[in-house]
C-alpha cells in the first residue's frame, strides 16, 4: 500500500514552535498504524504541494497545521475522491474543532486511522474556497495590522491581535455596501459584514462554534451602523447572548450572496488571511463538496 502524504505547514503554531515536530508526528502516526510520508512545506511551495497532491488523487492526504493551511489544501481537494485528514497544529484550529477532531496529536492520529469519512460544505468567494468564514470591514483591517506587527516587531499572534483590535477601533468607520441575497437587494452602511460556512454561534456558551458543517447555507451577519462606543457595546451584548434588534441583522437561508461597492477594491478576510479584491464579491455554498476524516 502506498504511503500516505503528510504535509506539515512550517508556519503553523505548533510546527514553528517545536524543532522535533516531524519526529513527534511520525511517532504518533506509527502508533496509530499509519505509514506516512512526512514533508515540511511553506512559503512559495505550499500552494504547489497542495495542488500536486490534489492532482494525484491520493485516497487520503493528511495536513498538519492551522485553518489557513487546511483551507489551502481543501481548495485543491473539493469535488474529488481524496479525503482530507487534519492534525490540528495551528494556533486556533477552528475547523478541526468544529469537526470534533481532538487537539492531542495521538488522539487525532487515531481518528485518522479509523478512516471515517464525512462530506461537509465549503464556501466560496469569487471562486476562492474558504472553510470557516470571510469578513469585510473592521476585521480584515485588524488582521492586516496584526500581520505587520508580527513581521516587524516579532509579536505573538495573540498579542498582535489585541493591539490591532484597539488601533482599528480608533480608525473605526463604515462601508457602504449593496447586498444581493438570493436575488433580493439592499443598500446599507456597516462596520462589519460576516459570511460563514454554515451557522455560527456568537453567545458566551460557544462563541464562534458551529454545530454542523453540512447545513447547506451561508451564515450572513451584518452589524448595524453604530458609533464607536455603540459598536463596542453591541459586541459585548453579542458575546453575552443579549443582542438587541438594532445591533445586528442575521440573514437565514442564504445560498448566494453578492456584495457590491463603489470602491475599486475591498479588503476581505478568508479564513484569517486578507486579500484585496475588486467588487462585486460573489459568495456561494458548495454543499458536501469536501470529504474529511472526522469522528
Amino acid at each position: 500500500m502506498a504511503r500516505v502524504p503528510v504535509l506539515l505547514n512550517r508556519g503553523s503554531g505548533a510546527v514553528a514552535a517545536d524543532a522535533h515536530i516531524v519526529e513527534k508526528v511520525a511517532a504518533a502516526l506509527e502508533r496509530a498504524g499509519i505509514d506516512g510520508a512526512i514533508e515540511l512545506i511553506g512559503g512559495d511551495n505550499r500552494e504547489a504541494r497542495f495542488r500536486a497532491v490534489g492532482e494525484r488523487r491520493h485516497p487520503l492526504v493528511i495536513v498538519g497545521g492551522g485553518d489557513g493551511a487546511v483551507s489551502a489544501a481543501a481548495a485543491h481537494l473539493v469535488d474529488t475522491e481524496t479525503a482530507l485528514a487534519i492534525l490540528p497544529l495551528g494556533t486556533l484550529n477552528h475547523f478541526a474543532r468544529d469537526l470534533g477532531i481532538p487537539s492531542s496529536l495521538d488522539e487525532a492520529a487515531k481518528v485518522i486511522a479509523r478512516r471515517s469519512i464525512r462530506c461537509v460544505d465549503v464556501a466560496e468567494m469569487n471562486g476562492r474556497v474558504f472553510i470557516n468564514n470571510s469578513a469585510i470591514g473592521l476585521y480584515p483591517l485588524m488582521v492586516l495590522d496584526r500581520d505587520i506587527q508580527r513581521r516587524r516587531l516579532g509579536r505573538s499572534k495573540r498579542l498582535a491581535m489585541i493591539v490591532a483590535s484597539l488601533r482599528t477601533l480608533v480608525r473605526f468607520n463604515h462601508q457602504r455596501l449593496t447586498l444581493t441575497v438570493n436575488d433580493r437587494q439592499a443598500l446599507l452602511d456597516t462596520p462589519l459584514l460576516f459570511v460563514g460556512n454554515n451557522d455560527y454561534r456568537i453567545d458566551l456558551g460557544a462563541p464562534g462554534r458551529r454545530e454542523r458543517l453540512d447545513g447547506g447555507d451561508l451564515c450572513v451577519m451584518v452589524l448595524r451602523k453604530k458609533t464607536r462606543l455603540g459598536f463596542i457595546a453591541a459586541a459585548m451584548r453579542a458575546l453575552a447572548g443579549r443582542s438587541r434588534r438594532d445591533d445586528m441583522v442575521r440573514l437565514d437561508g442564504v445560498e448566494r450572496l453578492r456584495v457590491s461597492s463603489r470602491r475599486s477594491s475591498l479588503a476581505v478576510s478568508l479564513d484569517g488571511e486578507v486579500v484585496r479584491t475588486a467588487p462585486p464579491l460573489d459568495y456561494s455554498i458548495r454543499k458536501q463538496a469536501l470529504r474529511v476524516i472526522a469522528p
